[in-house]
């Protein structure tokens, strides 16, 4: 299948433009990333676009394109070792090969892509592309299925931030521990610009203000999954409502069970539960099924921050 046809499948199209300030806010809280001039048109017209399953079978699954550039939050070493060896800015755009490699792309629009050495796919944004696209069909060279990744920097900051003042009041301790690991601190607001125009463009949700306020707090926060399932504390979770970016169908009977409007706000368990807010602020799961996960924010994040029992 030609590039543009595996991007507008994607759901890009000619003209599409988003604002990139989201990711460009968390990047920068996560990892002193600042975006470049060519950084900010690549994600404004592709940012947020998935390649996944055309056709779908393992190879393409496992080397779909995700233009998120959030998923190289904390890996601000890996890109400023691969800037340093390539001679140019690069900033994270995306990911390939499951998410084992980074794509970072330079001032002069050179992709690269990037894990534990960086390869250059292609000079201008077309060619790296249309390379990507081609490449969908085979793993790439840095991508070896199976080799150890390195532990997620999450692990490491829940043993060693601190508890802040008022934990034991909004919230436990626990809690309060396991959210300033995942990006959260008090006083936290980042723009929850990209997130709603990109799923208001989708045609999918409209943005209430219970959902932007919880999301300008706690948008980007999470725990990630570590093996074995045992050896950890709660469930994984992810608070990114592009998650439901082609899920409209499954939240809208979730809201049709619950009898609630509902806006995504997230995932939980693998990609299992879906996590959804109303607009009184009640938080709801579920995937085939919905329930009332609780009555307000704080206490969902309780909720999805408690042990695995």
């Amino acid at each position: 299948m030609a590039g543009p046809e595996v991007l507008r499948h994607a759901g890009w199209r000619p003209g599409r433009s988003v604002p990139t300030v989201t990711w460009e806010a968390i990047l920068l809280e996560r990892g002193s990333f600042v975006a470049h001039d060519a950084a900010r048109r690549f994600l404004s017209e592709f940012g947020g676009l998935v390649t996944y399953g055309w056709p779908a079978d393992s190879i393409t699954t496992s080397s779909a394109i995700r233009f998120d550039p959030l998923r190289a939050q904390w890996q601000n070493e890996l890109l400023t070792k691969a800037s340093e060896e390539v001679g140019a800015l690069l900033y994270p755009v995306g990911t390939a090969d499951e998410g084992a490699s980074f794509l970072g792309l330079a001032e002069d629009g050179a992709l690269h892509l990037v894990r534990d050495c960086v390869r250059l796919l292609a000079p201008t944004t077309d060619q790296a592309l249309a390379r990507l696209v081609e490449e969908q069909g085979a793993q790439s060279a840095l991508w070896v299925p199976g080799a150890p990744t390195p532990e997620h920097p999450f692990w490491s900051r829940l043993h060693t931030v601190e508890t802040g003042q008022d934990a034991g009041a909004r919230w436990s301790e626990e809690t309060d521990r396991v959210l300033r690991a995942g990006g959260w601190c008090p006083g936290r607001s980042v723009p929850t610009d990209t997130w709603e125009s990109i799923l208001l463009q989708a045609g999918e949700f409209e943005m209430h203000d219970a959902a932007r306020r919880f999301l300008a707090e706690f948008g980007a926060v999470g725990v990630p999954y570590r093996a074995p399932w045992g050896s950890m504390p709660g469930m994984e979770f992810s608070l990114d409502p592009l998650l439901a970016l082609w899920d409209a169908e499954i939240i809208d009977d979730l809201a049709e069970q619950a009898g609630v409007a509902l806006y995504p706000i997230g995932m939980r368990d693998r990609g299992n539960q879906h996590v959804a807010m109303a607009e009184d602020g009640s938080v709801y799961a579920g995937m085939d099924s919905v329930w009332l996960l609780a009555s307000t924010g704080d206490e969902a994040l309780q909720r999805l921050t408690g042990r695995i029992h």
